[in-house]
């Protein structure tokens, strides 16, 4: 009587072994905590037509939670002010098939990444959003444009598109600072018989100081 052999059950599987994060990865995904405890994620907006009115919800479970978050994006606790900047980002991305949920989740996005301070803040950073959406829209017409005429037409619209942005962000760079000038106060050494600088050496008036005795 001969004795059968059992098949080894591990004979011909492939080891998997567990994924070695490099020190990359692991650079990688600390940066990412960082950054998502400074700017916590939003739930995305749902958007639908009912009876030819437009709803906005998430998915929260808890509808006033998302209502604070989206609130503090946009750096308002009034409802009229959120709605109607909501409302105004659904229009932007509105066409003849519908609405363009992922476009408004993107702008929302935008308007959040600018980590606005005030409504006029909010204002300014969904102006931007706007502006940029508009900017891609032009850039792609012109990988597709047929003659000259609507090459030029698209060209134009997006350089123009684009200073509009960098006012904008000078804009707002502006109003984040309220105006002030930035001054640097460095040691001057003034050696016998010299005089001394005070002010802007790069330009503009300077006021001198009596000579040293």
């Amino acid at each position: 009587m001969t004795k059968r052999r059992r098949k080894n059950p591990t004979k011909n599987k492939s080891v998997t072994t567990e994924y070695e994060p490099t020190p990359q990865d692991r650079a990688a995904a600390k940066a990412y905590a960082e950054r998502e405890n400074d700017l916590p994620p939003l739930s995305p907006l749902k958007i639908q037509k009912v009876d030819g009115v437009t709803h906005v919800t998430t998915d929260h479970p808890e509808q006033p939670y998302d209502k604070m978050k989206l609130a503090n994006a946009l750096a308002s606790t009034d409802d009229a002010f959120i709605d109607g900047i909501i409302t105004q980002l659904v229009k932007v991305r509105s066409q003849d098939q519908g609405v363009d949920e992922g476009g408004v989740n993107f702008m929302v996005s935008v308007i959040r990444g600018i980590e606005p301070q005030d409504q006029m803040e909010a204002m300014l950073a969904a102006q931007m959003a706007a502006v940029h959406n508009a900017t891609m829209t032009f850039a792609r017409r012109l990988n597709h444009v047929d003659n000259i005429q609507q090459q030029d037409s698209a060209e134009r619209a997006f350089n123009r598109l684009g200073r509009t942005f960098t006012t904008q962000m000078e804009a707002l760079k502006r109003y984040r600072t309220s105006g002030q000038q930035k001054m640097t106060v460095e040691h001057v050494h003034v050696h016998e018989g010299g005089q001394a600088i005070v002010g802007n050496v790069g330009g503009g008036l300077s006021k001198k100081s009596e000579p040293t005795s």
